[in-house]
């Protein structure tokens, strides 16, 4: 028969020994988070590869962060715990390595153009980019500080035109939404948007779109715990796969 004493040490020694154990297991792979801030109209590309890389990485999730690429930023600068950054124009990671935080050295992996995007049936009866300028129309646009803000106004001085917005967004997606919800008449959206929004929106071409181009930078960022992780990503980001990803969405080659 075992003393109480010693039969309590024995179950104590058990009872730390399915802890650690069960610590270990966890820590191993079970505990693995990277966190990627990439931009608003990275959505569907971003989650597939997301799938893509946790499928070859067993034991990793992936968290991904959506917003307008001004506002990550600003995050990461004021400390957020991001692995990866992807932003939708240049400058706005610019302003990443300004403060050296990025890890890596930006590197561009698409690049994307503005469209019009209407309802299905088109109500405004939008025909062109000058069409924006009607007052009678509910018009929405990004905000100028946003990637496709600063777009939209680049874009309308290449045409020669002045904007009308009724309202200015923190992000594409929140452009697209209220297209997509009959909000809007029309709003200025990426090619990608058009694209990822099927049948819910119509897509009008702007020819003056091709001289106004979105380059699409990706860095690791400075400080990162997962360092080895978040290479690993932006490097599917810039391969073949992540490219053809990219590439059946709509967007460009750099």
């Amino acid at each position: 028969m075992i003393p109480r004493r010693a039969a309590g040490r024995a179950a104590l020694a058990l009872s730390l020994t399915a802890v650690l154990s069960t610590a270990a297991c966890g820590g191993e792979e079970g505990e693995r988070v990277l966190t990627v801030y990439a931009a608003a109209s990275l959505t569907s590309t971003f989650t597939e590869l997301a799938e893509r890389f946790e499928a070859d990485n067993p034991g990793v999730t992936v968290a991904l962060s959506f917003a307008g690429s001004s506002d990550l930023v600003a995050q990461v600068i004021s400390g957020a715990p991001a692995d990866v950054l992807a932003s939708a124009d240049l400058a706005t990671m610019d302003q990443l390595t300004a403060e050296d935080l990025q890890g890596s050295e930006p590197e561009v992996f698409a690049t994307n153009t503005l469209q019009i995007a209407v309802p299905p049936d088109n109500p405004g009866e939008v025909s062109g980019l000058a069409d924006l300028a009607e007052e009678d129309l509910a018009v929405v646009v990004c905000a100028p500080e946003v990637p496709c803000g600063a777009a939209a106004v680049a874009l309308a001085g290449e045409a020669g035109t002045t904007l009308a917005p009724d309202s200015e967004e923190q992000s594409v997606a929140d452009v697209l939404g209220k297209v997509r919800a009959g909000e809007a008449d029309a709003g200025l959206v990426y090619v990608t948007d058009v694209v990822a929004a099927a049948s819910d929106v119509l897509g009008i071409d702007v020819p003056e779109a091709a001289a106004v181009v979105n380059d699409y930078p990706v860095a690791t960022v400075a400080g990162s715990d997962e360092a080895e992780l978040a290479q690993a990503f932006v490097d599917l980001v810039l391969g073949e796969e992540g490219r053809q990803v990219l590439a059946d969405a709509g967007f460009g080659t750099p």
